[in-house]
Parts: structure tokens; C-alpha cells; sequence
């Protein structure tokens, strides 16, 4: 760009100097290039004032033109009132710290001025050259100064991309690896697979080859034991045929082994030949309302009387040192259902457990070592409660489905469903002789059914709520009950009248339970709390809150002298009744919901909303 020199007003000629701007750029960017045609300059020695106006006013028509081109760059507007000579002097020397030069100058020249030498229309304008190059100047410092600017963001964003190019280098070679390997895990689990189902037709042959030996072995056992129960049968018949025998024998004999049709068991024949004996009970109108029953239903069942011996007395007199209730340790957990374990069952003589589940089926299992024997399908809703016959050949179950059915292990089915309940069945009990089931529903009644002439011989009504559980006292037609109306009750088996009830609870009872004498009761309710009660003085002994949450099932040692509690916490807790104690086993994974002892209170069975049944000892 060529720069004129400031015009001299006694001087037509003009001084100019070449000056070149570089601009530092390491960028690609292609500048446009500027024609030659826009550049203008002066030839020395033919400088005169007209051409210098005449050239300024080109110059002003070409920036205007330029304007008006698309995509020119736009020039910066100048001002419009040209700079004096004099003030374009002074701010060039006050600039360069020439001051003396400044003080000379402007005593000189106001001097003049004074004098009248000089006219204001003599002194002249500095030309825009001068003023536009001042201002491309402090424009090209500006840039100067973004550019180095720039150039630092830029140094610092190259540094910036080189780490993220060299983190994602090493991301993608982790993720080549990680997709490697994921190939090569899908391989094997193809493989794997592959092998695996090779093996499955083989194994579910076995698995049906062991089911069936499991199903023979039971029913070899129970053949035995029907054989041997003949055997004893025989005898006492021998027994009854000699001189100065009674037929008290058969009445002595609280088992009943499998009826036949049209056969009766020894319990029924025993109770026509006492009455046949008797002669005058037949015909004593004070037992109307029994003859007339018996007429109308000739396959009704009697009950026995109430002055049998429960003869388990003598295996609770086994234990002769009780354990502490502290002494439970968890040893086995066995994973036998999909879902909760609503009920257990242990059976009268074996150690064999029943459990029923919220899938619908119930699965006998030997204890402790968990060897599935039979399982059972039939229900259309969950299982809330089991018993075993006491021959241990049939099992009666409950369920949400409002029925109860009996099924024959030896017949490996459901032999009878017991339909009457209109709400849901919550548990169901064995009389001692085999022959009459008692069943607990949510439509606050309790059913007492005949299993000779299956049909309900009595429906205990009392309860205001929901009857939770029922239980036969061993050897005994009295039956307990336990209901949301925060009572308990004892019904007679033979009338379907309520004899006792029990208050005291604050909360809906959920279960209730005898000790092996049958002169106590233990109860829990939905807040945890856990009462004995005295059946001859009809109060509660002891009261022992093991809550707050809900207690769902309570069980007597065979001793009687410790009570365990399956409690909605997840854990069994076991109170020793001597001292007190209150004792926690931590297990399960979620609400327990049975709780029963084997025969010799050695172990602890439980059973959970996990699916699982843990054993303690």
C-alpha cells in the first residue's frame, strides 16, 4: 500500500512511501487477490493539488462501487470532517513525545495566525490517506493481538485433540478386545449348549426312572405297613374269640387302616359292637337326634368317645433333657418349591414332611436329606393347609380354591374333593380315628366333614371374621379354632357346638395350637404377640410380644416346653417357657409362614415365602 505525505501548503508536490503489512498465518485459507487496477499512485515531479482531489474523488466512486459488489469486503467508513493540518501536527508530535517541536510549532504558528499571514482557507485539510492509514494501523495491532490470541486456543486445542485422539486409540483397541472376547463367550456357551442338550433326554430318563423307584419304595412301604396292621388285626380278633375277652380291645385302637368299599374300619366296628353290646343304647330315645342321623345316612361315621389315651404322651416322655431354645442352629435349606411355602406336614411315624405351596402343589419329601418321594396336582388356586392321615396313608389339603381334597398315596391321586365353603379354605385337621376332617374358611365358618359318606356333617358358626385355623385335639372330638375376631374357640366334634371361647387377643389371631397333653394352648396374632392358655381356667397364662410383625404359625415341642413362632420378619423365633428366653434364627430371605418339630425335637423345620424349607437342629 503506498502512504501520501502531509501536504505543505506553500508546496503542489507530494512525498510518498512504500509500506508492506505481513500478516503471520499458518492456515490454508486462499486470499482473494486484489486486482492492480484498485491500487493508485502518484508519479514524482507530476504531483499537482487538481490531480490529487481528482484522484481522491475516484477513489471515493470506487469504494462506492465496491460496496455495491456481492461478496466484497466493506471498507470502513472514514470521517466526514477531514482533520486539520495543524491538529494532525500537534497529535503527531504530542504521539512522538516531541514536546519543544510542539511548543515551537504552536507559538509559531498561532503567531502567524495572529499576524493574519495565515487564512483558515489557506491552511487546507490533512488528506483521508493520512487518517485511513492511522486507522488500518491500530486495526492491524488489534488483529496482531487476536491473532496471537487465536493461535493460543489453538495451541491448546491441539494439545486437547491429540489426548482425545490418543484416549480414543486406546478405547477402540479396548473395545476390539472386549468384542473378542465376547465372540469367543458366545462361542463356548454355543458349545456348551450344544453339549449340554445332548445329555437332557438322558437325564430326564433317569429322573423319571428315579421318580418311579421313589413312587414303588412308598408304596412298598405302605403295603407293609397295611400288611402288618392286618396282622395286628388278626390278633386281636384271635384275642376277642377266647374266654374273658371284650371287645374293648377293638375300641382301644385308635389307627384305622385303609377302607375298602363296603368294608368298615376297626374304629366304626368297634363302636356297633359296643353299641350292639349294650343293647339299650339303641333303643334309648335321649340319642334321637344320633339314630335319627344314622337313618337318613346310613354311611355316617360315629364318633368314638372321649376317654381314649393319646399314646404319643410316651414319646414326648422320651425327651428326657428338653434342648434350649438358643441351641437351634440352621444346618440344611432345601429349594423345593418356585414359590412360598404356605404349609408343612409331618408324618405320624416316618420322617417324611408335606409341604404345600402357592404353585398349586404339594411335595412330599424324606427328612432331613430332602429326596423328593411324591408330589400332588390337582388344586386351582394355592395350598394353605396339610395334615397327614393318622395311618400316614392319605393327606387332606386346603386351599384358596374354597375345596378340600383327600388323596390315597397308594392310588398316587385325589380320591374325594369336599366342596361347601364359598370363600377360601384356610386350613383343615384329622380326627385321631381317621374318619371325619375339620376345615377353616374365610367365610367365618368351620366344617366338620364325614369321610365314610363324604358329605359335612356339621358347620360351626360362631366367629365374626375370617376362622384362620383349626386343629383336632389328639384323641379327642374337641376342635380348636382361631379367627380375625381376635378369639379362640373349642367346638364339640359331635354336636358342632361351641363349648369355650377364648378373648384377650387385641389383634386377629392366626393360628392356634395344643401341646402334646392337651391342657395348654399357644395362639399368635397379626401384631406378634404369643399367649398360653389354660383350657381348664379358660384365661391366658403368659403373654410375650415378639412382634410388631404379624405372627403366622405356632408349634409345641414334643416336650411342651418350647414354643416356636414363624414370624413375617423372615426369622423363627423360639421362646423357652422354663426361663423365659426369647430366642431369634435368622435365615430366610422373606416372611416365614409354617413352622413344625420332628418327633424327637431334634430338628426344626420352617418353611418360607422364598420357596425354600430350612432345617434347624
Amino acid at each position: 500500500m503506498e502512504e501520501a505525505a502531509p501536504v505543505s501548503p506553500s508546496e503542489s508536490t507530494f512525498c510518498l512511501q512504500q509500506v508492506t503489512l505481513t500478516e503471520c498465518s499458518e492456515d490454508d485459507y486462499q486470499y482473494e487477490e486484489v486486482p492492480a487496477d484498485d491500487d493508485f499512485s502518484f508519479q514524482e515531479g507530476e504531483e499537482d493539488l487538481g490531480k490529487a482531489l481528482q484522484t481522491m474523488e475516484d477513489q471515493a466512486i470506487d469504494a462506492q462501487i465496491m460496496a455495491q459488489r456481492p461478496g466484497q469486503v466493506m471498507k470502513h467508513a472514514l470521517s466526514d470532517i477531514p482533520e486539520a493540518v495543524d491538529d494532525f501536527l500537534c497529535n503527531f508530535l504530542v504521539r512522538m513525545g516531541m514536546n519543544r517541536t510542539l511548543d515551537c510549532f504552536q507559538t509559531e504558528w498561532y503567531e502567524l495566525m495572529q499576524r493574519g499571514l495565515l487564512e483558515p482557507k489557506d491552511i487546507g485539510f490533512v488528506p483521508d490517506v493520512y487518517s485511513c492509514n492511522q486507522h488500518l494501523e491500530k486495526e492491524n495491532k488489534r488483529l496482531q493481538k487476536e491473532l496471537e490470541n487465536y493461535q493460543l486456543v489453538a495451541t491448546k486445542a491441539k494439545e486437547a485433540l491429540l489426548k482425545m485422539q490418543r484416549e480414543r486409540d486406546f478405547h477402540r483397541m479396548h473395545h476390539k478386545r472386549v468384542v473378542q472376547e465376547k465372540n469367543r463367550l458366545i462361542n463356548d456357551i454355543k458349545r456348551l449348549k450344544a453339549h449340554y442338550a445332548s445329555y437332557e433326554p438322558m437325564l430326564r430318563q433317569l429322573n423319571e426312572k428315579y421318580e418311579t423307584l421313589l413312587r414303588q419304595k412308598m408304596l412298598t412301604s405302605l403295603e407293609r405297613d397295611r400288611a402288618v396292621g392286618q396282622i395286628t388285626g388278626l390278633r386281636a380278633t384271635l384275642q376277642s374269640l377266647e374266654p374273658g375277652s371284650h371287645i374293648q380291645i377293638l375300641m382301644s385302637r385308635g389307627q384305622r387302616y385303609e377302607r375298602e368299599d363296603g368294608v368298615e374300619g376297626p374304629t366304626q366296628r368297634a363302636l356297633k359292637e359296643a353299641k350292639v353290646s349294650s343293647g339299650a343304647a339303641l333303643n334309648d330315645p335321649a340319642k334321637g337326634p344320633v339314630k335319627q342321623v344314622g337313618k337318613r345316612y346310613p354311611k355316617d361315621s360315629e364318633f368314638p368317645e372321649d376317654i381314649q389315651v393319646n399314646p404319643y404322651l410316651a414319646r414326648a416322655k422320651e425327651c428326657v433333657r428338653p434342648l434350649k431354645s438358643g441351641m437351634y442352629r440352621l444346618s440344611n435349606t432345601l429349594k423345593v418349591h418356585d414359590l412360598a411355602v404356605s404349609c408343612l406336614a409331618l408324618h405320624p411315624r416316618k420322617d417324611i414332611v408335606v409341604t404345600g405351596s402357592d404353585d398349586r402343589l404339594w411335595k412330599m419329601w424324606a427328612f432331613p436329606n430332602g429326596n423328593i418321594i411324591m408330589k400332588g396336582e390337582g388344586h386351582t388356586d394355592w395350598l394353605s393347609g396339610c395334615c397327614f392321615h393318622p395311618s400316614g396313608t392319605k393327606l387332606v389339603t386346603s386351599s384358596g380354591d374354597t375345596t378340600v381334597r383327600i388323596w390315597d398315596f397308594s392310588k398316587g391321586g385325589c380320591i374325594l374333593t369336599l366342596e361347601g365353603h364359598s370363600y377360601a379354605a384356610w386350613d383343615c385337621s384329622w380326627h385321631s380315628c381317621g374318619d371325619f376332617v375339620a376345615s377353616a374358611s374365610m367365610d367365618k365358618t368351620s366344617k366338620v366333614w364325614d369321610l365314610n359318606s363324604e358329605r359335612c356333617r356339621y358347620t360351626l358358626r360362631g366367629h365374626k371374621d375370617s376362622v384362620n385355623s383349626i386343629e383336632f385335639l389328639p384323641f379327642s372330638n374337641i376342635i380348636l379354632t382361631s379367627s380375625a375376631d381376635k378369639t379362640l374357640s373349642l367346638w364339640d366334634a359331635r354336636t358342632g357346638l361351641c363349648a369355650q371361647t377364648f378373648c384377650g387377643h387385641l389383634h386377629s389371631c392366626n393360628h392356634a395350637t395344643f401341646n402334646m397333653k392337651g391342657d395348654t394352648i399357644v395362639s399368635c396374632d397379626s401384631f406378634g404377640v404369643l399367649k398360653l392358655w389354660d383350657i381348664r381356667r379358660g384365661a391366658p397364662m403368659v403373654s410375650i410380644d415378639a412382634g410388631p410383625h404379624p405372627g403366622n404359625q405356632v408349634a409345641f415341642d414334643p416336650s411342651g416346653h418350647i414354643v416356636a413362632l414363624a414370624s413375617n420378619d423372615g426369622t423363627v423365633k423360639t421362646l423357652e417357657l422354663k426361663s423365659g428366653h426369647l430366642s431369634t434364627l435368622v435365615g430366610h430371605e422373606d416372611e416365614v409362614q409354617s413352622i413344625i418339630f420332628d418327633h424327637k425335637a431334634e430338628h426344626l423345620v420352617s418353611g418360607g415365602s422364598d420357596g425354600t424349607v430350612r432345617i434347624w437342629n
